[in-house]
């Protein structure tokens, strides 16, 4: 599919990603009860906290182990990378 601006279009999961990928997310309707309920939960425990855990994890497994990662390790690495980056954007607004 071609945008107004001449960019090609594929529809990833909730996102859109461009040609240039660059990503803009889709407009969301509102959240159901357990994604609410999710939110509150992390919220009530401290989102900075839950940060700091995942870096934690994530620069344990990466920086003082002596494993091999393939592919699959290397993207859930990178996982907790987005996931963390998300919790921080949450904390900004």
């Amino acid at each position: 599919m071609r945008n107004t601006n001449g960019q090609n279009v594929c529809l990833n999961d909730n996102l859109l990603k461009t040609v240039n990928d660059s990503v803009e997310p889709k407009v969301s309707t509102s959240l159901n009860s357990s994604e609410a309920e999710f939110l509150d939960y992390i919220k009530f425990h401290g989102i900075s906290e839950f940060v700091k855990s995942l870096k934690m994890i994530h620069d344990f497994a990466l920086y003082h182990t002596d494993l091999c990662f393939d592919k699959d390790e290397k993207s859930a690495l990178y996982n907790l990378k987005i996931l963390w980056e998300g919790m921080e954007q949450i904390t900004k607004s």
